[in-house]
């Protein structure tokens, strides 16, 4: 199982950001479990990173490993769209059970 590195391009302590990286982190708990990286990069601290990964906005989280590169803008509110859109299968540990008695 390869882990999932991502990076969450923020713009200072905004209440947008404050949001997304929530979003981001709740999302990576719940549904990647230990399978991933999340680094959180303030690109008023480090505006060099946001200008060599060609950051137009913020917050953007880009999904760098396992390519191809994929890339989300907005606070990341919707668990179901952040997924498909970084193409990423939650990790499921045990199946969820199922109803067989009727």
């Amino acid at each position: 199982m390869n882990k999932v590195l991502l990076k969450l391009y923020v713009t200072g302590q905004t209440p947008k950001s404050e949001r997304a990286i929530a979003n981001m982190r709740r999302i990576c708990e719940q549904e990647l479990e230990e399978q991933y990286e999340l680094v959180i990069i303030d690109v008023l601290e480090r505006p060099q990173l946001a200008e060599d990964e060609k950051i137009l906005a913020t917050p953007t989280l880009t999904r760098v490993l396992p390519l191809p590169l994929r890339r989300i803008i907005g606070d990341l509110s919707e668990t179901d769209k952040v997924l498909l859109g970084l193409d990423i299968q939650p990790y499921t540990a045990t199946p969820t059970k199922q109803g067989g008695n009727k």
